[in-house]
């Protein structure tokens, strides 16, 4: 599981340094005006709208750089919060956009769906991943969401070997008219990844980015049998 650290040590000192430049420039500033004061000609004393314009100008900057460590310290805790959320994915199901699915020695292939109408006539097709179909069945499907469960045993009735599998299922209703089927791959979290702009799951050998996860859940040990 790759997981980096929070990235804000640099950025972090370079405000501590500018805090620190801006302070001891108010403070020989401060000085300056200081000593002037003391050492002004009574009878022509020095005009201090300057100075305190200056003085004016200092407060601005330091309230600025109060206000840009406030922001930093919220994004890096708003950063820290999004990765313990996506950390918290790990061994959990997870429904994300797409048609793939990894068939190993322990889990039979699952895959979501969802039906706009009901279809009377749908085929489930799967292929391996050099685009062969390896099975395929024929049946009604209701509308609405489904899961789909492959076992991992070919139309020839023979196993298929372990890998990722892609499935595609169309149907048409009563009249004989297309139905609009949408499928989702299901798998168990293993990783995440945070090493890009948004953390990204591991599923099996898959590697899905979170924005694509439509769906989270503890797995059921128990499923079998087919919704289709």
């Amino acid at each position: 599981m790759a997981i980096d650290s929070v990235s804000g040590n640099s950025k972090t000192s370079q405000m501590a340094s500018s805090r620190s430049t801006i302070a001891d420039n108010f403070d020989t500033f401060l000085s300056i005006l200081t000593t002037q004061l003391k050492n002004q000609n009574p009878m022509d004393p020095l005009d201090t709208n300057q100075f305190t314009q200056q003085l004016v100008q200092f407060t601005g900057v330091e309230q600025q750089l109060k206000t840009n460590e406030f922001l930093e310290t919220l994004m890096l805790s708003s950063q820290n919060t999004a990765k313990s959320d996506a950390v918290s994915y790990i061994g959990k199901e997870v429904t994300s956009s797409g048609k793939t699915g990894e068939l190993t020695d322990a889990n039979a292939v699952f895959w979501a769906y969802s039906a706009d109408a009901n279809a009377a006539n749908a085929t489930v097709t799967i292929k391996d991943k050099n685009g062969q179909v390896v099975y395929s069945e024929t049946g009604p499907l209701k509308s609405g969401p489904g899961t789909f469960r492959w076992d991992g045993k070919g139309s020839d009735g023979n196993m298929k070997p372990n890998g990722v599998y892609t499935i595609d299922i169309k149907g048409k209703d009563a009249n004989g008219k297309d139905v609009k089927i949408s499928t989702a791959s299901i798998g168990v979290v293993t990783a995440v990844d945070f090493t890009g702009d948004v953390p990204v799951l591991t599923v099996g050998s898959r590697r899905v980015s979170i924005t694509d996860v439509t769906d989270v859940r503890i797995p059921d040990v128990t499923a079998s049998g087919d919704d289709a």
